[in-house]
């Protein structure tokens, strides 16, 4: 240590010049010593092993003190120290504020600021100083240069085609690689004249299948990918760079620009299957079942060789609406990792391909970024590629909507670091993705590559942009294409000839013209031992009848599972007491409650090999405390899932307290499902009145996925309903707008009223081979109603019931018959019974969709003495069921009863907020059910 300090006395000066500098630094040493360099480390560590009474010394004095120098000597050659330091502070500018001097727009539009403090003049520094040498510091270079090779060297690295953001990263040694990396190749890319040929046939792909469409399918839409052509030679060597590191998978998310672009020249589709959907040759088969959807929205799958094996390239289906696939990605790659047992994260890998202002301006962005390190999401880093056109959207300029100086400041609340790259550089473009993709798979973290380009037409190829951007569009139409301007560098460096350039462009319309496939596939295409086998659920039908009950044995089994916790763990004195009374519910000293039935339904299903997945804001205790399927001990900070010893290499149960997140959470267990059909995943809203937070993933992909793409998804939604005087956002799950949305046996809705039924119901889900989407609402205060319990043998037999009769009266004395779901069935009850009611049956319809006709039509005539059907609810009448059933009610009575309907008023609002006056509707409601005649409040009119 003493040597590396004597070394250093021909710089004392600088040292002591810089004492607050290095004052500073200290500070940081004492608070992390990692936080420093190595060589500040070394040098700290010294001054620590000093006398007890020196660390109050000034830092000068302990330097002078450990390299056992004369006081004051430290003085000499102030100068040139003062402008070490200042050398030193302009290589640390060009890393942090480089990229704003990099030359990244190809059509030199958009403005770039002022960057006074790359200047010389700002570090005190002058021309005069230019062929002096100076030690540099950290900087991948020679120990000393002179300082104009110096801000040449930097120019080169931090100025060019690439501007690095990552001085914002906080983890030194993840700063350190980045600088290693970026600064190594001094700006000269490493790559062969084999490489260039090949990203040159990229570019020639890219454009030839724009211009092949344009001209062979005048004004049709196709969203075309000129101006960012460098995708195709980005993906293309990503692909071939992360096979080579044995990734096994890659799932690619993007949204329309450029798509078929992607699927043809990356995927492998055929060029065949794509004119043909031009061409509308399949038109014909399209149906209300299976409605299809625009050719730019299609996904794609396939396996390309690479030098470590084939790698499986999956991109998704996804909707008009812009990056809502990215959390369906995510959570398709999540459940590939699991699959593979990818505990690294290195083998499946997400690449999301975002637009500029959709990148910033869509806030799922925001909440996927907030689950990226969060366990139960977390994939181990995402690949996020922006194509910026630098048109916001349509025809809006992307600078008029940003708020700071790039798109991606998004980015930076995961300290990702980000890559800007001028698109007319396939070389910078490729160097930049492929350090990225290296820092991803050593540190598991998110990576940004902003491939700053232009838009060549309009929004679609109808649009006339030069309207709204006339002088942006005369620079692009004066502009090359990215091809033509690397086929000219290439031909300049001899790399190839004019001839080799016109050749590519002939032989990639010759095998369009030819409808040749442009990708080659690998030897194992579509044999992976990992790929899942759809067939048996692609027919599956709702209306399969599986056996839902367990025997007594595991019945007993699966109790003392839940409730046998390890003699050190003390739980909350309340859950204790819910444990204590489960114990008391397998001996039958008490009867079932939900959260028994529910866990039982849990434990049945994964030692039946299946995999769970429940994620909510409160699923491990449940919202209403009533699940907690994950013991805390309040001893200490530990947790225990009884579930967990069911568990095998195949059958794993997570149960996950999620972000403050709807809309990208349940994207991503939709992604989870539409990837795992032997995985029972539930979503469970805090309130179901949350849900509408994620409208958009109900709409574009949970009810319609099916009949657009084939998409096949068995995921459960578990929403909270009930009006219970909570006001208006916490009684409605919006049970109108899922059943407004059910069409063609699409997806399920059911409202159980019991524990039993919600143990089958959840059996049913994953024993029939139907992987259809259940939408459950689910009760809040029945949960411990002294009324909605079960019993062991209504699981042990029976089943789920879709209908249930009202098995307490004689039916030939029954005059009015009320049909209902959920928690209103239980207010009706307790007012028949203090009637003691004899004439009033209640008939509980539990599952609203499929609706079950022929069960209901079977009950009614049950009653030959009824006179009247009334539908009870307790949503307003615009809300909740009646509009959307009272066509198959209508159906089940014929001309046999008069039709009523009893519930609320009609209101825009799904509850009041004084209690007071929901119990006064409640009532009402109630009596107007049992009691009210035609004309009055009862009447559906």
């Amino acid at each position: 240590m003493g040597s590396w300090i004597k070394e250093k006395q021909q710089s004392a000066a600088f040292f002591g010049t810089n004492s607050a500098w290095l004052e500073q630094y200290y500070d940081l040493y004492l608070e992390d010593p990692q936080a420093v360099t190595p060589e500040l480390q070394a040098l700290f560590k010294e001054f620590d092993h000093g006398e007890p009474d020196t660390r109050h010394l000034p830092i000068i004095e302990k330097f002078e003190m450990a390299a056992q120098l004369p006081t004051g000597s430290v003085s000499g050659d102030a100068a040139h120290a003062q402008k070490q330091a200042a050398v030193l502070r302009l290589i640390n500018s060009y890393r942090l504020r480089g990229h704003q001097k990099a030359d990244l727009d190809p059509i030199k539009y958009s403005k770039r600021p002022a960057t006074p403090d790359l200047e010389l003049v700002f570090h005190g520094l002058s021309e005069a100083d230019l062929n002096s040498s100076f030690a540099t510091g950290s900087l991948v270079a020679p120990d000393e240069m002179p300082l104009k090779n110096i801000i040449e060297l930097l120019s080169n690295i931090y100025c060019q085609h690439i501007g690095v953001e990552y001085m914002h990263i906080t983890d030194i040694e993840k700063r350190e690689w980045l600088q290693q990396r970026i600064e190594k190749p001094a700006g000269q890319f490493p790559f062969s004249d084999d490489d260039k040929k090949k990203m040159l046939e990229c570019l020639t792909q890219a454009e030839g299948m724009e211009r092949y469409l344009h001209t062979k399918y005048v004004g049709q839409k196709r969203f075309s990918l000129e101006g960012g052509d460098a995708l195709i030679p980005q993906m293309a060597f990503l692909i071939q760079h992360l096979g080579a590191q044995k990734t096994k998978e890659l799932v690619i998310g993007m949204a329309h620009r450029g798509r078929l672009n992607m699927l043809v020249n990356i995927l492998g589709k055929s060029p065949a299957e794509l004119f043909d959907e031009f061409d509308g040759v399949k038109a014909d088969e399209l149906d209300n079942i299976n409605s299809g959807d625009v050719k730019y929205h299609k996904g794609y799958s396939s396996d390309v060789p690479t030098p470590g094996g084939d790698v499986h390239l999956a991109m998704a289906f996804n909707p008009s609406h812009l990056e809502i696939i990215n959390p369906v990605v995510i959570g398709s790659v999540r459940a590939r990792q699991v699959r593979r047992d990818d505990k690294q994260k290195n083998v499946v890998v997400p690449v999301l391909i975002h637009g500029d202002a959709a990148f910033e301006g869509q806030g799922v962005n925001m909440e996927l970024f907030n689950m990226a390190m969060v366990e139960g999401y977390d994939i181990g880093g995402t690949m996020h590629v922006i194509v910026n056109n630098q048109i916001g959207f349509t025809t809006t300029h992307a600078l008029d909507k940003k708020a700071g100086m790039y798109c991606t400041e998004v980015a930076k609340m995961v300290q990702a670091p980000i890559f800007h790259v001028n698109g007319d550089d396939p070389e910078a473009v490729v160097f930049a993705t492929q350090v990225a993709a290296d820092y991803r798979q050593t540190f598991g973290m998110d990576v940004v590559i902003d491939l700053v380009c232009y838009r060549k037409h309009g929004h679609n190829e109808a649009d006339e942009p030069s309207a709204t951007q006339p002088h942006m569009y005369k620079l692009i139409k004066a502009h090359k294409s990215p091809r033509e301007i690397y086929a000219d560098r290439l031909t300049a460096a001899g790399v190839i000839d004019n001839q080799f350039a016109k050749s590519l462009v002939d032989q990639y319309r010759d095998r369009l013209d030819n409808k040749e496939d442009i990708v080659e596939f690998g030897p194992t295409h579509n044999n992976d031992k990992y790929a899942v086998d759809w067939t048996p659920y692609i027919n599956g039908e709702l209306t399969e009848d599986v056996k839902t009950t367990i025997s007594e044995e595991r019945f007993k089994k699966y109790g003392q599972i839940i409730t046998d916790l390890p003699d050190d763990l003390k739980p909350h004195p309340r859950v204790n007491k819910i444990n204590q009374d489960r114990i008391k519910m397998l001996n039958g000293e008490l009867p079932m409650d939900w959260g028994m039935a529910e866990t039982m339904a849990y434990a049945s299903i994964l030692d039946e090999g299946y995999q769970i997945r429940i994620d909510g804001q409160d699923s491990q205790r449940g919202t209403f405390f009533h699940r907690h399927a994950v013991v805390h001990n309040v001893q200490q900070n530990e947790n225990f899932t009884p579930l967990s010893q069911l568990e095998s290499d195949k059958n794993k149960i997570d149960i996950i307290n999620s972000v403050l997140s709807e809309e990208a959470v349940l994207a991503f267990e939709y992604g989870y499902a539409t990837t795992e059909p032997r995985a029972l995943v539930i979503w469970e809203a805090q309130f179901g009145d949350f849900v509408n937070g994620a409208q958009v993933v109900i709409d574009q992909f949970i009810s319609s996925g099916e009949a657009k793409w084939g998409r096949l998804s068995g995921l459960v939604m578990f929403l909270p309903h009930g009006f219970e005087g909570q006001g208006p956002e916490h009684s409605s799950a919006r049970l109108e707008r899922f059943l407004q949305l059910c069409a063609v046996n699409n997806m399920q809705v059911c409202m159980p009223s019991t524990p039993a039924q919600t143990f089958h119901m959840i059996r049913r889900q994953m024993l029939r081979k139907a992987r259809k989407p259940l939408i459950v609402m689910t009760p809040k205060s029945l949960l411990r109603h002294k009324l909605a319990t079960s019993t062991k043998e209504q699981l042990t037999e029976g089943g789920f019931q879709t209908v249930i009769p009202d098995r307490r009266l004689k039916t030939k004395d029954v005059k009015r018959v009320i049909l209902c779901s959920g928690k209103v069935y239980y207010d009706l009850l307790e007012q028949l019974t203090k009637e003691e009611n004899t004439e009033v049956a209640l008939v509980r319809v539990e599952q609203l969709y499929p609706f079950p006709r022929q069960a209901l039509i079977k009950q009614l005539e049950g009653y030959p003495n009824a006179k009247e059907v009334i539908w009870c609810q307790e949503e307003p009448i615009n809300q909740g069921a009646w509009f959307q059933i009272r066509h198959h009610l209508q159906h089940c009575i014929a001309d046999r009863f008069p039709l009523y309907y009893a519930g609320r008023k009609g209101s825009p609002s799904p509850a009041v907020g004084a209690l007071k006056v929901h119990i006064k509707e409640q009532q009402q409601l109630v009596k107007d059910a049992i009691h009210g005649k035609h004309g009055s409040a009862i009447d559906a009119e």
